[in-house]
Formats: C-alpha cells, structure tokens, sequence
C-alpha cells in the first residue's frame, strides 16, 4: 500500500456522522497549516485594524480604567 493509497483518517471506534468528520478535518487541515507557517518562519497574518475585534476589549489598569461610581456617566464624557 502506497501513500496515496492510506486513508487520511481512520474511524477507530465509534460511528460519526459527516458533520463531525468534516469538522475533524477542518481542524487538522487548519493546524497542519499553521504548522507550516511556523516552520516557514511567517506567522497567521494579523488583521487589520478595522477587523481587529481587541480594540472592544475594555481597557487594564495600565491603559487607565473607565470611572466607576457616582457620576461616571459624567465623567466618561469627559477629556482625558
């Protein structure tokens, strides 16, 4: 048997569905790439400032905190 003909998963136990292989390998394709982004010495891409979803995170200590208590709601419109 060659290496083109071995089965790229193999069902051990158990009966899954197509929804669940399919996810199964999805997942692996997607580390077997990241993997050889790694290896090539280029990362996952970081995105773009637009899609960049941490700028919704809310600010730590060290980025100064949002004002809590009486009169937050006036002092949040406030220049910092």
């Amino acid at each position: 048997m060659t290496d083109a003909d071995k089965p790229f998963v193999q069902i051990v136990r158990g009966e899954p569905g197509p929804e669940e292989i399919a996810a199964l390998v999805t997942v692996l394709t997607r580390r077997a790439r990241d993997a050889a982004a790694a290896r090539d010495g280029g990362g996952p891409a970081r995105p773009s400032r637009w899609a960049d979803r941490t700028r919704l995170v809310r600010a730590t200590a060290a980025g100064g905190l949002r004002p809590r208590g009486p009169g937050a709601w006036r002092a949040s419109a406030l220049p910092r």
